[in-house]
């Protein structure tokens, strides 16, 4: 609101008469009567009182500012010059695009071919494709497109059952006596079933069903029949 009437006035801001700007402002209050924006009243008054501290710095000899929060709001006297600015600008820019608006209907767009002259100019159009290429591309065109598919068969492996896995190991470990870990997971479909057969491995190991041998850390798992209890538990 305070810009508007600044701007009304066409007047520098170190310049103009506040108690004009103020009269205008307290008219426009009355003839808003209940209705009036209290927030806006109270940027009224902020930016007033800036004003009238710069106005003040500005023309007296010698005046200082009170207090260091006053030299901020001097120090903000450029934005206030920008905003003031930008006010101009976007009113000069609507008043350019109200007058486009009222001037759109008695306006007719351009039905006629194009002159003579100018159509000479236009360079010839070069095709390099023969009936049967435009065939082609037209099949191409039309031609439906594959339906795309998310593979989700490694989002919802089958589950593998470790008791399943450790009646497997214990039949095959009994037979040859001895076995690597490598050759016990050899036929293995996915990590799902290495897993499992490990997990199966333990189970058999605290059961006492086997042993585990290793020359050193890291070498190869050798797995050795032990007893011959059930691996089902019973």
């Amino acid at each position: 609101m305070l810009l508007q009437l600044i701007s009304k006035h066409k007047l520098e801001v170190t310049e103009l008469s506040l108690s004009t700007v103020t009269d205008e402002f307290l008219r426009y209050i009355r003839e808003q009567g209940q209705t009036w924006d209290l927030e806006e009243a109270s940027h009224f008054l902020v930016v007033a009182a800036t004003l009238l501290d710069l106005k003040v710095v500005k023309l007296l000899p010698g005046a200082e500012l009170e207090d260091e929060e006053d030299l901020a709001l001097l120090e903000a006297r450029d934005l206030l010059f920008a905003r003031l600015m930008q006010y101009r600008a976007y009113k000069d820019v609507s008043g350019i695009f109200a007058q486009m608006m009222a001037d759109a209907p008695t306006m007719l767009p351009r039905t006629v071919g194009l002159d003579p002259d100018l159509h000479g100019l236009l360079p010839d159009v070069v095709l390099g494709l023969g009936p049967d290429a435009f065939a082609a591309l037209g099949a191409l065109a039309l031609t439906p497109k594959p339906v795309p598919e998310v593979a989700t068969d490694h989002v919802h492996a089958p589950p593998v059952s470790v008791p399943e896995q450790k009646e497997i190991l214990f039949e095959r470990i009994k037979t040859t006596g001895r076995a690597t870990f490598r050759d016990l997971i050899e036929d293995a479909e996915n990590r799902m079933i290495v897993v499992g057969r490990f997990l199966a491995l333990l189970e058999l190991y605290r059961d006492g069903t086997v042993r585990f041998e290793q020359e050193k850390a890291l070498a190869e798992l050798t797995i050795v029949w032990e007893d011959d209890s059930d691996p089902s538990g019973d």
